[in-house]
């Protein structure tokens, strides 16, 4: 167990999930087509890139400091922390987006690739 509570494997783990749903779920919403899927991949970067420095900002909290622990070097600080930590992440996350982006022609009904 200690593999999954003291390591990154469970939120990397987590990441990879949110990176394969989130193209998923945008897919649904836009229209098929090459310009919506290209408008999809921006919004699910942008979408992820902010979702994973929230998971990063939970993950904190989770681990037991306080919401005015955390933002006591203020907000542009925890902005810039929280960000560079999003973007680390994307390690983890964006090669799963692209490859979820990707899928979604498959899928298409009127249109085609």
């Amino acid at each position: 167990m200690g593999v999954l509570s003291d390591t990154l494997f469970l939120p990397a783990l987590v990441l990879a999930g949110i990176a394969f749903s989130v193209p998923r779920l945008l897919g649904w919403m836009l229209p098929e087509g090459v310009k919506p899927l290209l408008l999809n991949a921006f919004l699910s970067t942008v979408l992820l890139f902010a979702i994973s420095g929230l998971f990063f900002f939970c993950l904190y909290l989770w681990q037991g400091l306080s919401v005015a622990q955390i933002m006591e070097p203020g907000l542009a600080a925890n902005v810039v922390f929280f960000g560079r930590l999003g973007l680390i992440a994307a390690m983890i996350w964006a090669p799963i987006m692209v490859l979820s982006v990707a899928g979604l022609p498959r899928k298409w009904v009127k249109e085609t690739w």
